[in-house]
């Protein structure tokens, strides 16, 4: 089996918003003049190296590109593959055929703030596993949102041999489904 993706977000997810403070461990950026500064917790570096010792990390942002040349070396991590959404404003369920034809048949965590109803539908329709965080945009990532998607790919690696493996799969958030 391929490596399973980590599909991450930024705003709402690496970066809270619609709070007037930020969240403990974040520190304000102003990478944007003229916009409200970005919100980075330096512990989310780590989390996502961790991360990527047993899945492939990659960007589902409309930050694009700017997330390896402005993210990237904030939180002290190599540059990300980029998943290349539509120019903004766009609606969030846009980013459902992208995300779908980069994950292919491969299993997927993704990490939203914005999952819509058609990212939940492409999730439990796929027959790879797929696993949907759905973070809180005034808290963002967490690490008990962090430890799930890990505890789930390591899941992933064990051999599937018979159906009592079934409550143990669906524990480990190994069926199709949102978090």
């Amino acid at each position: 089996m391929d490596r399973p993706l980590l599909l991450l977000d930024v705003d709402g997810v690496l970066n809270p918003y619609g709070t007037s403070q930020p969240p403990s461990g974040y520190t304000e950026h102003h990478l944007f003049p003229g916009e409200e500064p970005v919100r980075i917790n330096p512990d989310h570096g780590a989390w996502i190296i961790e991360a990527s010792t047993i899945l492939d990390v990659t960007w589902a942002t409309s930050w694009n590109d700017e997330a390896n040349q402005l993210l990237a070396p904030l939180l002290h991590i190599a540059s990300l593959p980029v998943i290349t959404m539509p120019p903004t404003p766009f609606h969030p369920s846009d980013k459902v055929p992208l995300v779908a034809a980069y994950a292919q048949r491969r299993p997927a965590a993704w990490v939203d703030d914005l999952h819509t109803a058609q990212a939940r539908t492409w999730a439990a329709g796929r027959s790879s596993p797929t696993l949907l965080i759905t973070t809180n945009p005034t808290i963002g990532l967490t690490r008990d949102s962090i430890d799930h998607v890990i505890a789930w790919a390591k899941a992933l690696q064990r051999p599937w041999t018979t159906p009592s493996d079934t409550p143990a799969l669906r524990k480990a958030g190994l069926t199709n489904r949102s978090c």
